[in-house]
């Protein structure tokens, strides 16, 4: 498979690898992003698992909390300048409250807004406002309570990222820290605990680990011991329970909440852009030369 300049920006991007070791990285396996990514871990030359989240596009994060129940959606612009026009603003508000009502994406596009279907009054904003935007996702939780926390908030209700922590007890203060945790955890937590972990995660991590080990060359029998350390550490970084807490470090998440009398029973976080690539209009010299080889 031939390897291209937008393939090879794309793996540094993602990594923060180097430009001939993404390439060399796509070659080995003819092209497959994914694989590329893990192959510069097992040569410990990329970045990945820092860079993974990073933002690529514009526009806000919007939430709404009522009762026990709490929602967040991601409205895209194509530039941060309309992420702070006043319109666009009352747009994502709107939408979220709306979002209140309804189950899924699918459901709230259809939903009513102000006379309308949400995704009318999105079309409706790009010919007034003149940029592209798009309602690109919805993400609902529930629980006895929940707390909600906006990170670099552009209005009451809507930033750049956007938490949600479902709990249980009385100490909303506490459970408020818990989502800026989750807000500025690096790296951010993928699960509550490692019970609610995708097993394939653990498993894909396994693997990596235990490539890395071999490259040192060790016997089979050390790798093993190495790789138990190595996967205790990582699920302890990726669960936000196991994690420590970002207002008293030398507590878990868990035994803050203990101490608090909290129970947190679930989360989400929504990043704007999260997951995006940003259309470059130009792709750098050096990497269109490498290649081409």
């Amino acid at each position: 498979m031939a390897i291209t300049a937008a393939m090879v920006k794309e793996l540094r991007d993602s990594t923060g690898a180097g430009m001939m070791d993404a390439k060399k990285a796509l070659t080995e396996v003819d092209g497959d992003m994914e694989a590329a990514v893990d192959w510069l871990r097992t040569k410990g030359l990329g970045k990945a698992a820092k860079k993974a989240g990073r933002t690529a596009a514009e526009g806000l994060v919007g939430v709404s909390v009522e009762g026990g129940k709490g929602v967040a959606i991601e409205l895209n612009s194509e530039t941060d300048f309309v992420a702070k026009n006043e319109q666009f603003q009352d747009l994502v508000g709107g939408i979220a409250k709306t979002a209140l009502g309804v189950d899924d994406i699918e459901a709230l596009k259809v939903a009513d807004l102000g006379g309308k279907p949400v995704e009318t009054a999105v079309t409706d904003a790009i010919a007034t406002i003149g940029e592209n935007m798009t309602l690109r996702r919805m993400a609902s939780i529930a629980g006895d309570k929940v707390a909600a926390y906006v990170h670099n908030a552009a209005a009451p209700g809507m930033g750049k990222i956007g938490v949600l922590v479902a709990y249980k007890g009385d100490d909303e203060g506490f459970a408020r820290q818990v989502a800026m945790h989750v807000a500025a955890a690096d790296p951010r937590p993928q699960a509550l605990n490692e019970a609610e972990l995708d097993p394939a995660i653990v498993e894909k991590e396994k693997q990596v680990q235990m490539d890395i080990a071999r490259e040192s060359g060790k016997p089979e029998q050390v790798i093993e011991k190495m790789i138990v350390g190595r996967m205790k550490k990582f699920l302890a970084e990726i669960t936000l329970e196991n994690q420590s807490f970002v207002v008293n470090p030398d507590l878990t998440v868990a035994a803050a909440a203990k101490e608090a009398g909290v129970e947190i029973t679930s989360f989400i976080r929504i990043a704007v852009g999260e997951g995006i690539e940003k259309k470059q209009e130009d792709f750098a010299a050096e990497v269109a030369k490498a290649a081409q080889g």
